[in-house]
């Protein structure tokens, strides 16, 4: 049987008494979709600050690969394999969609005097994949600046996508698109699932629906539902603290 390529175990997290993450655990498999969603304070993005090191629980643990990676800092997770993406797009707006890309994809993009000593064939090669992959061939030489906002939110894809990272958490990769770029999101996430895992939050069911992916929701810290989309709409709990009356009468 495939082990996990990510298991967050009985992870607890607390914020002057207050535990944001009570006990949370996740697992995840290689080359995989999931979705997590919640109530605004249910823990989500805590989540994600722990897996990529910027918060450190209290109790539990995070494995990914099969190391332990909770006490490693957050520069040591991300060269295992792990890449974020926040909610707002972190490009570098006066670099060319091309460059964004090139920096991304270099091993040791910390230091911009990689800049200075030519890029290697084989991440030439892997920004070209992106770059047809996401639909920005195009504008490859465009000032990031320049993108319009989905086409921005498609560039960052494209830079976590180049870092080569086998796990890439995603932070409401479609919030403020129109229906067809949030569509083209998702489509280009389930492309992209054959070579990478994703976990994705988001608030936006029509876009939850597109991504055809196992959901997990979250609660006061704790996980309290998974299943498919469609197991989760018609759950009780998950009515109740979560989806909203409304929601049961759609599906009822």
């Amino acid at each position: 049987m495939q082990s996990p390529l990510l298991s967050v175990e009985n992870v607890t997290v607390s914020f002057d008494g207050f535990n944001a993450l009570d006990g949370m655990s996740l697992h995840l498999m290689p080359t995989s979709i999931r979705v997590l969603i919640g109530p605004n304070g249910a823990g989500k993005s805590t989540l994600l600050d722990t897996i990529i090191g910027n918060v450190r629980p209290a109790s539990g643990r995070v494995v990914f690969k099969g190391e332990d990676i909770t006490d490693l800092n957050e520069y040591k997770i991300v060269r295992r394999g792990i890449c974020r993406k926040f909610q707002a797009p972190g490009t570098l707006e006066n670099l060319s969609v091309e460059d964004n890309l090139n920096l991304a994809a270099r091993p040791r993009r910390e230091s911009w005097r990689s800049f200075g000593v030519g890029i290697a064939s084989q991440v030439r090669a892997r920004v070209e994949r992106v770059l047809e992959r996401t639909g920005l061939k195009e504008k490859r030489k465009s000032l990031a600046g320049q993108l319009s906002h989905g086409q921005k939110q498609w560039l960052e894809i494209g830079m976590v996508v180049s870092s080569d990272a086998d796990l890439l958490l995603l932070d409401e990769p479609a919030a403020g698109m129109s229906l067809d770029e949030s569509a083209q999101t998702a489509e280009l996430i389930r492309s992209l699932s054959s070579d990478h895992s994703f976990l994705v939050i988001d608030h936006d069911m029509t876009f939850v629906e597109q991504l055809d992916a196992p959901v997990s929701v979250m609660h006061m810290g704790r996980m309290l539902k998974e299943g498919s989309l469609n197991e989760i709409q018609r759950d009780p709990q998950v009515i109740s603290v979560y989806l909203g009356r409304e929601k049961e009468v759609a599906v009822a």
